[in-house]
């Protein structure tokens, strides 16, 4: 790190340790204690009861932070990096959670396991979603893969979907517009417009709602040397349809229709180039729950089918499908013991076409007759929880692939909490595995494909401490260590040949997390994470070992609120290829500040929130990915009205 970089460092955590004025109801509240969380058991208890560290996003923290994406938001959780959300608005997203890739984070979205069996590395694409659709999110780290299956490695991402009101007929109406340029740009013209309505109540028994979503940006080019405006046009559709046949049963049907277009450049050579990405997302389900004495009954279930359409001098298209099923009983013992038993079950098919040089007639690649797999899985967790403090959620998961065989998960999370005259004092502890199965991409694609890849498999332990002070906040400290095997990677084989292949070495990651969340008053409120995990290995690539985190959040008036958030990534590890040597070379990443404010004024009885968010105040020159624009100092205003 340079001494301008601990510098920032030491005031950041100067004023987080030192601010003392006014918190309310409206600051942000991540990780709130009053919260309760379901992601970790499947039960609805409270955070602080949980045997995990878990961070809550909730309906307040969104509204605090209007005009970003999902993938933003996400990005200042302790322990995540989202690769790409700071740069061009099109950029491919990575993520990466405690050293994990994209593979080993699952995304939910209402619970349904979300997946694109046509990308690489098997992940959901989170520019298919608008951040004004969400009502909450959950993230749990560690291995889940025990209540959720493979793919949950290093983190579970469940975003909640908006519910319909309790009214008769609620309408919410947001609009946001700002600029979106470069540090080496002058231009503050508007570049970034974010429209999103949404109609929805509830007609005695019956419950609806209907939202529209639409983002267009441009002015920035995609590679930093070009000079294009390369566009992003996102639109989004969403339904929900539910009806309570009494207090016992209530069914739901959902379905949505995503859909953006997202210019890109040639990532060869770093310079212009007329190219675009089409990626379709059409999904439609059902849940519902039966509630019994002791317990209940849900059926969750999905179709998804998404395609993706590359437009450039090598045109290709991709088809996935995706058939998921989830039926659990949730079954209360007496008031210690929660069970859960279930069983899920996943099609997953892909085909892929592209345009030989040379020719104008699209031609098979991939053929999904060929390339699909099936999962039946089967599971049971169990949460006890003594009146003493001790708590114990253990859990096996038997999976079923139709490639793979059969193959079990687990985990075992104990942890004890006492009670104290200032809040609590909570240790914990976990072990759990999860293993990844390639995707159909890396298996049956004709020229980098491997049909004999093995699963990768890992092994997380954990252990932490959380410091509870009622009515005021929480400190909590995890170390991780995750052990590795059986990696996939892409390897040369010599002769200019590339394949999918596993990687004998086994590949240690561990760190450690820290967060506080404080109020000093019923106006100010501060939070602070800091991450640090050393990544063994070819694992690295643009992961930062140090990430840092802070907010100070001040609710000036009933009706008016500030934010200043900071962010410090450290130095990183990308790739270049080097057209001497015909391999890639490593390059290191600057380290970089990010300083951002945000204001809202509430009017008409709190019918109306205006606000006004400044980004990159410093406007730091840095890079995501080597050779791509990212965003410097950047204005949005807007509006959301709630009618």
């Amino acid at each position: 790190m340079k001494s301008r970089d601990y510098l920032v460092i030491a005031l950041c955590c100067a004023y987080s340790l030192l601010g003392k004025a006014q918190v309310s109801s409206d600051s942000i509240h991540k990780q709130q204690l009053e919260e309760v969380v379901v992601t970790d058991s499947r039960f609805q208890i409270k955070r602080e009861n949980s045997g995990k560290i878990i961070t809550l996003i909730t309906q307040q923290d969104l509204k605090n932070q209007k005009g970003k994406t999902v993938a933003e938001i996400i990005n200042t959780v302790v322990g995540v990096e989202i690769n790409g959300s700071k740069s061009n608005s099109g950029q491919n997203l990575s993520y990466f959670v405690r050293g994990g890739r994209n593979r080993q984070v699952l995304i939910l979205i209402d619970g349904i396991a979300l997946s694109d069996a046509s990308q690489i590395s098997n992940d959901y694409d989170l520019r298919l979603l608008n951040a004004d659709q969400v009502e909450r999110i959950e993230i749990l780290k560690g291995a889940s893969s025990t209540l959720y299956g493979s793919g949950a490695a290093t983190a579970i991402i469940n975003i909640k979907l908006k519910t319909p009101s309790n009214k008769g007929l609620s309408l919410h109406l947001n609009s946001a517009l700002g600029s979106n340029r470069t540090t080496k740009g002058n231009n503050y013209d508007v570049h970034d417009f974010r429209n999103h309505v949404s109609f929805n109540g509830t007609l005695d028994k019956f419950q609806y709602l209907i939202s529209f979503g639409n983002q267009y940006t441009d002015g920035i080019s995609a590679v930093a040397s070009g000079k294009d405006r390369d566009v992003f046009n996102a639109y989004n559709g969403m339904f929900k349809i539910g009806y309570n046949f009494s207090n016992k049963i209530k069914v739901n049907i959902f379905g949505s229709q995503d859909k953006f277009k997202a210019d890109f450049d040639d990532g060869f050579n770093k310079t212009d180039a007329d190219n675009r990405l089409i990626s379709f997302q059409n999904r439609i389900g059902v849940s519902s729950v039966f509630k019994y004495n002791k317990g209940s009954v849900s059926l969750n279930s999905a179709v998804n089918e998404i395609e993706r359409n590359v437009q450039s001098n090598f045109p290709t298209r991709f088809k996935a499908n995706n058939f998921f099923v989830d039926i659990f009983n949730r079954y209360q013992i007496d008031e210690a013991i929660f069970t859960v038993v279930g069983v899920q079950v996943q099609s997953n098919s892909m085909s892929n076409d592209f345009i030989p040089f040379g020719s104008s007639d699209f031609q098979e690649n991939i053929n999904s007759e060929l390339s699909n797999f099936q999962l039946f899985d089967t599971y049971f967790n169990t949460v006890f929880q003594s009146q003493f403090g001790l708590s114990i959620n253990f859990g096996i998961r038997l999976n079923t692939h139709s490639e793979y065989g059969t193959h079990y998960v687990y985990n075992i999370n104990p942890s004890f909490k006492k009670d104290t005259d200032f809040g609590y004092i909570k240790v914990l502890g976990s072990v759990s595995s999860a293993y990844i199965t390639p995707s159909l991409y890396q298996l049956f694609d004709p020229t980098y494909g491997n049909v004999t890849l093995l699963p990768e498999q890992n092994t997380t332990t954990e252990i932490g401490a959380e410091l509870g002070i009622k009515s005021k906040g929480f400190l909590s400290f995890v170390y991780f260590r995750r052990n590795e095997t059986n990696f996939i990677d892409f390897i040369d084989l010599g002769d200019y040949v590339f394949q999918y292949a596993n990687i004998s070495n086994k590949f240690l990651t561990q760190g450690f997390e820290f967060v506080s969340d404080y109020r000093f008053s019923d106006k100010l409120k501060v939070d602070f994470n800091a991450t640090f995990v050393d990544v063994k290995d070819q694992l690295s690539f643009r992961i930062p070992k140090f990430k840092l985190n802070s907010s100070l959040n001040y609710q000036m008036t009933k009706s008016n609120f500030m934010s200043v958030t900071y962010q410090y990534n450290d130095i990183r590890i990308d790739s270049v290829y080097n057209s001497e040597t015909f391999v890639n070379d490593d390059i290191q990443l600057d380290s970089y500040h990010l300083l951002n404010l945000y204001f809202s004024q509430k009017i008409n009885r709190d019918k109306i929130t205006l606000f006004v968010k400044l980004d990159n105040i410093l406007d730091e020159a840095y890079q995501e990915v080597y050779g791509y624009s990212t965003r410097g100092r950047n204005f949005h205003f807007g509006f959301h009205i709630t009618l």
